[in-house]
């Protein structure tokens, strides 16, 4: 299945104590380059988030946005600390005894004294924080994957038509390399008897110079190695996910075999078709570059 790297993912988590946002969004890019905007109390989970996404993607460049609610963060617990008020009572005591003074302290005096009572925030669960980010993650990953897959089969689409394109360009061109030489034969002929004019030149002479002018502009070679390329190229999309590189070198491999084909056209009509094939190949190795 063909991804391609040009994707865009959405998904949002709440419920009574938290609420996640994730949005996402990629193009092409060699490697699998990753950006993560997010609060920094989420900023401990940044690895296990981009170990998650790598079971999603493999190349572009995506950036990813993490908004955060947390409706806990207001809620505070009262503690109290009983060993630090009694040592405070018995400290009291010791003064009334020693001073002989009238011990007053009542409750509200004593909550007053530092530390007896304190405010504490909530201790954060890590793993119940986690389960509920993932689970947003893993919704807009999904997202991101169905339209990538999306994106995907409708660049496959279009190569496809591109590669049909190129091999009508190739059979053309293979149709027409030996009426070229048959021309050229004709020409010479005509040239030699126009020069020699009642002389007659051997038979094997013109041969000889038809054989030399054949394996001048020969492209047979050319021609096998390239529909062998688009047979590769056509199976390779049929192959799976991350072939973006592979059809990469196969379509350098291509634009090699044209550029030889046209180095030795010697017809008008075989160098515009020429071009026409390497225009072709452009267009597919443009379209490769979104192709993860």
């Amino acid at each position: 299945m063909i991804k391609s790297m040009t994707g865009f993912g959405r998904c949002e988590i709440s419920d009574a104590n938290r609420k996640f946002t994730i949005e996402m969004k990629s193009v092409n890019n060699r490697y699998f380059d990753v950006n993560i905007r997010m609060p920094k109390k989420l900023n401990f989970f940044e690895t296990s988030i981009r170990n998650l996404l790598k079971k999603y993607a493999q190349r572009g460049k995506i950036d990813i946005f993490i908004s955060y609610e947390d409706m806990t963060e207001n809620q505070v617990a009262l503690k109290y600390n009983e060993n630090l008020a009694a040592e405070y009572m018995n400290y009291f005591k010791q003064m009334e005894e020693t001073f002989e003074l009238e011990n007053d302290i009542r409750v509200s005096s004593l909550s007053r004294y530092p530390e007896v009572l304190t405010m504490e925030e909530q201790v954060l669960d890590e793993e119940e924080l986690w389960n509920c980010l993932k689970k947003a993650l893993e919704g807009a990953f999904t997202q991101f994957v169905e339209t990538r897959i999306t994106e995907g089969e409708n660049l496959k689409n279009d190569i496809s038509v591109k590669l049909d394109e190129m091999l009508s360009s190739v059979a053309y061109i293979e149709e027409r390399s030996p009426e070229i030489v048959a021309e050229y034969r004709g020409k010479l002929e005509a040239k030699v008897k126009e020069v020699l004019e009642s002389a007659q030149m051997e038979e094997s002479r013109i041969a000889a110079e038809v054989v030399i002018f054949a394996d001048k502009i020969c492209t047979d070679e050319e021609i096998v190695r390239l529909k062998s390329h688009i047979e590769n190229m056509r199976a390779t999309l049929e192959s799976g996910e991350g072939i973006g590189r592979k059809l990469d070198f196969i379509a350098q491999e291509m634009n090699r075999e044209a550029n030889t084909i046209l180095s030795k056209a010697n017809d008008l009509e075989i160098s515009n078709k020429a071009i026409d094939l390497k225009t072709h190949i452009e267009k597919v190795r443009e379209q490769i570059q979104n192709i993860e």
